[in-house]
C-alpha cells in the first residue's frame, strides 16, 4: 500500500519555494533560481538542490528581498496557514521589508512618472492637429485675409 504522506525528507528547492507559497508556480520558482537570484546559506543554488531544515534561503519576491530559515520540508502546496509553518523570516529581513514599505509609502519612484516610448494613438492625433493648426496659422507669414488695398 502506498503511503499518502509525501516524502518530507527530500524535496527540490523549486518545489519547496512553490509549496511555501513564495511563488505562484513552480516554473517561476525555477526561473528565479536559474537566474541566480536564490541562494542557500549564501551559496548559489540550483533548482534540484535539496534544502535542509535550518538552511537560510535568500531570494527576491517581487522587488522585496527576503531571507527565511527552513523549518519544515514539504513538496505539497497547502493552505497559506500551513505554508507559513514551513519557514521563519529572519529579523533583518523583516526590518528591511518594513523599511522598503515605508519608502514606497512616502515617495513614488521618479522613473515611473516619466512617459516613455511612442505616443498613443490619441496623443498622435493631438500632435497632428496641433501641427496642422500651427502650419496653417503661419503658412504665409501674415494675415490670411485677401485685401487689395
Amino acid at each position: 500500500m502506498k503511503n499518502p504522506e509525501p516524502d518530507t525528507h527530500r524535496v527540490r528547492l523549486d518545489k519547496w519555494l512553490w509549496a511555501a507559497r513564495f511563488f505562484k508556480t513552480r516554473a517561476s520558482a525555477s526561473e528565479e533560481i536559474a537566474k541566480g537570484r536564490v541562494t542557500i546559506n549564501e551559496q548559489p543554488a540550483k533548482a534540484s538542490r535539496e534544502p535542509r531544515v535550518g538552511d537560510l534561503v535568500a531570494f527576491r519576491q517581487g522587488l522585496v528581498p527576503r531571507t527565511v530559515q527552513v523549518l519544515q520540508l514539504s513538496g505539497v502546496r497547502g493552505p497559506a496557514a500551513q505554508a507559513q509553518l514551513m519557514y521563519a523570516e529572519t529579523a533583518q529581513s523583516l526590518a528591511l521589508r518594513a523599511q522598503m514599505a515605508e519608502q514606497r509609502r512616502l515617495g513614488t519612484e521618479p522613473a515611473q512618472s516619466i512617459e516613455q516610448g511612442r505616443p498613443t494613438k490619441r496623443n498622435r492625433r493631438q500632435l497632428a492637429d496641433w501641427q496642422r493648426w500651427s502650419a496653417s496659422a503661419s503658412a504665409d507669414g501674415g494675415d490670411r485675409g485677401d485685401s487689395n488695398d
